[in-house]
């Protein structure tokens, strides 16, 4: 991939995906997913926050299924990130 067409690129991407948060928002109270077994998970701004501390960089996107937040983020140098977020506990299960 060329200069220009990575330009494009991330032109297209500050265009289209404008979520956007840093590591010194404040973190939000865990929430509670059942009040009978008490099972806290982790907020998407705390799994946000978490990502950023991984890779430095602009979130583009978070997306949750079952048991992670899926984090993508621009990073400082231009490239793409996917981090898996543990929803129960705010471990990283992956990264790349």
């Amino acid at each position: 991939m060329n200069i220009l067409q990575k330009f494009f690129l991330i032109t297209f991407l500050f265009a289209f995906f404008p979520i956007s948060a840093t590591s010194s928002e404040r973190h939000e109270s865990i929430n509670v997913k059942n009040p009978e077994n008490r099972h806290t998970e982790i907020s998407q701004r705390q799994a946000i926050t978490i990502a950023q501390q991984h890779i430095k960089g602009r979130v583009l996107d978070i997306r949750r299924s079952e048991n992670v937040y899926r984090v993508k983020i621009l990073s400082d140098q231009g490239s793409i990130h996917i981090i898996q977020v543990n929803v129960s506990d705010g471990t990283i299960k992956s990264g790349h």
